[in-house]
């Protein structure tokens, strides 16, 4: 075990490495430098004005120099103001020390959010963690919810209550989050006027029932079909195995056998389903968040594409990242524990 550790966290190194450099590149991208110089000048900005504001603040300088800057693996050198001749921060706003420094993502520096005019941590740390709570409100009632319907769906194959289950669980999993959103905001917004249709003031004043749920009704149902879906096929291939019908046989009661000899195995599947739900949640947040006015993670990197804001769209993809890794690690350790016929080689 201590060795699969070992390799997958080195084939994890590797892949957030490649990742990171591909998406460093695609931000910075000549286009995308220039809308960062003219919306740090202004509008009117000419192309030498433009060009000497890159030059300025070092982002012509070489590609991997810049991104090794980034990391923390290379020294940050102090920028030189041409009219002074004095070591100047590159962003004033962030109070970056004017002195050459190893300061990258290894140190815990993230750069400075040109869009929020401050450092990308303290914009990022309270976008994580509000999208933390709704991920955990939606994991709340999706999870149990996707798993009781599977499971009842499965246990009798083939007859009415599997065939309804069946139905609603493909019609939930059809419906996009922005369509299921809207419809809820008509219903229980506009028409019925007992939730608030906007989820801006949860991250102000704080969670309440009723500016909530509709963002978490919206992404439940929606991930509750798929979860479902695996459970009752699980369920239903566990319900005809030998020794089901064995337990049976001896005289145990139906609710016996599924609790105590069906239902560990049907959840094998679902279990590898549900973790990789984890990342879906937190890159999936984006519709949701920006139709609902919610400021979390979503939102900030949406806000951070929209301004071309380098620093906060770089770490946005590095969270990003580490989450899909860190839930296939977790995933594939609880697939082996919950089935003990897998053993790591």
């Amino acid at each position: 075990m201590i060795s699969f550790f070992v390799r997958r966290l080195g084939i994890m190194a590797l892949t957030m490495l490649c990742l990171t450099l591909v998406v460093f590149f695609l931000v910075n991208l000549e286009p995308n430098l220039r809308k960062l110089s003219i919306s740090q000048t202004n509008m009117r900005a000419s192309d030498a004005q433009i060009e000497s504001w890159l030059v300025r603040n070092g982002y012509r300088d070489n590609f991997f120099v810049r991104y090794g800057q980034w990391l923390g693996v290379v020294q940050k050198q102090p920028l030189v103001d041409p009219e002074t001749g004095e070591a100047t921060p590159r962003f004033r706003f962030c109070d970056e020390p004017a002195e050459a420094r190893f300061s990258g993502v290894i140190q815990g520096d993230f750069g400075c959010s040109t869009r929020f005019k401050v450092p990308v941590s303290e914009r990022l740390v309270p976008a994580l963690q509000a999208t933390g709570w709704l991920m955990f409100y939606v994991m709340l009632v999706m999870v149990p919810g996707a798993l009781l319907v599977g499971i009842f769906a499965g246990m009798r194959e083939g007859s009415r209550t599997d065939r309804s289950l069946s139905v609603a669980s493909i019609a939930s999993t059809a419906t996009p989050e922005y369509v299921s959103g809207v419809i809820f905001t008509v219903i229980f917004a506009s028409w019925l006027g007992i939730l608030n249709g906007s989820a801006a003031t949860a991250t102000r004043e704080g969670i309440t029932f009723s500016n909530f749920t509709l963002p978490v009704m919206t992404m439940a149902i929606y991930g509750m079909g798929y979860i479902a879906r695996m459970t009752r096929a699980s369920m239903a291939e566990v319900m005809t195995a030998q020794y089901i019908r064995t337990a049976r046989l001896k005289g145990l009661t139906f609710s016996s056998v599924v609790i105590k000899h069906a239902l560990r195995n049907a959840l094998i599947a679902p279990f590898t389903v549900i973790m990789p739900q984890f990342p879906w949640l937190l890159t999936g947040v984006v519709i949701v968040e920006a139709m609902f006015r919610y400021q979390g993670f979503g939102f900030t990197l949406v806000e951070a594409a929209s301004n071309n804001d380098i620093d906060l769209l770089l770490a946005c993809a590095l969270v990003s990242v580490v989450v899909v890794l860190v839930t296939q690690l977790l995933s594939d350790v609880g697939y082996a524990f919950l089935n003990p016929r897998i053993r790591v080689s």
